[in-house]
């Protein structure tokens, strides 16, 4: 089986299409197409099922699929272990977090990190869908829960507690909520629909102190946390938002301090296969060092 077909398979397999794995594998479409067809020819069976909204695996291409991340993320071990120098961390890091986190509190600590380990080159990925890090899709993951992975080594961060929030000029506008039933009178926003939600009780802040047949409706939703923060800020309405994201913004004000919202244990988690590499202790070492100082 030729290799580099099997790694073009690989990348198309994860892409879902031709056209996005041109872009990664730097390829023409026909190229591609000519060595899938290629690989299946050779093989004597479909890989692929197309249609109009991407490829589908066959059975076999599952089982090809499979194979094949074992295989490179075998390799991409040994590559790790001949670079990896003992006792200098260098090389490239890739670290993924959900979008807020790693928007708002993380990119603005990569300075500090890469001034202490200049050796380090940091490729950070935020999303709310979870990399798979067994096949290296990411060396380091930040999530809002534990892994159910056993394969994965995890440690808890912090906790990540939520309270409502609003602006000042909207509270000037509209009165600040004294109560739980005050919520009623004011505009919420919620997080919506769409990517994947960090959150698992997106709407706390229309049922917190509501009776059921009186249940809140949000005046807008959004399906980034980040985008949320902003509505708040330009005086859209209230929302639940980590503390974290607030900080010490002079022009938001924490609405019913109280009554806090959901609570999730932010973990910082990597594959067995990385514990004695040095860039990734290095990393780890510095965020819990950043968590001790900040205020959660």
């Amino acid at each position: 089986m030729d290799w580099d077909k099997l790694k073009i398979f690989h990348a198309v397999t994860q892409a879902g299409s031709f056209t996005k794995a041109s872009d990664t594998l730097n390829l023409s479409q026909s190229a591609i197409s000519r060595q899938i067809q290629s690989l299946e020819y050779e093989l004597k069976i479909s890989l692929f099922e197309r249609h109009a909204r991407g490829l589908v695996l066959t059975d076999s291409g599952h089982k090809l699929y499979s194979t094949a991340n074992e295989v490179i993320s075998k390799i991409k071990e040994v590559e790790t272990d001949f670079t990896e120098q003992k006792h200098k961390p260098s090389g490239k890091l890739v670290v993924t977090t959900v979008v807020g986190f790693g928007g708002i509190w993380l990119t603005p600590r990569i300075k500090e990190f890469r001034d202490k380990n200049p050796d380090i080159e940091v490729e950070l990925i935020v999303t709310n869908e979870e990399l798979n890090l067994s096949t290296r899709e990411a060396d380091v993951a930040i999530w809002m829960r534990s892994p159910k992975q056993k394969n994965y080594i995890q440690k808890k961060m912090i906790n990540i507690n939520y309270h409502i929030y609003g602006s000042s000029k909207y509270c000037e506008e509209n009165g600040l909520p004294r109560s739980l039933n005050d919520l009623d009178k004011h505009n919420l926003i919620t997080y919506g629909k769409g990517s994947p939600s960090p959150l698992s009780e997106k709407e706390w802040i229309l049922k917190v102190g509501s009776k059921e047949k009186h249940k809140r409706r949000s005046i807008m939703k959004v399906n980034n946390i980040y985008s949320l923060l902003l509505a708040v800020e330009s005086g859209v309405g209230l929302a639940a938002l980590p503390d974290y994201m607030v900080g010490n913004k002079p022009g938001l004000v924490k609405i019913l301090g109280d009554h806090s919202g959901p609570k999730y244990e932010a973990h910082f988690v990597y594959p067995q296969s990385l514990k004695n590499v040095a860039r990734v202790k290095a990393f780890r070492d510095f965020i819990f060092n950043k968590v001790s100082e900040w205020k959660f």
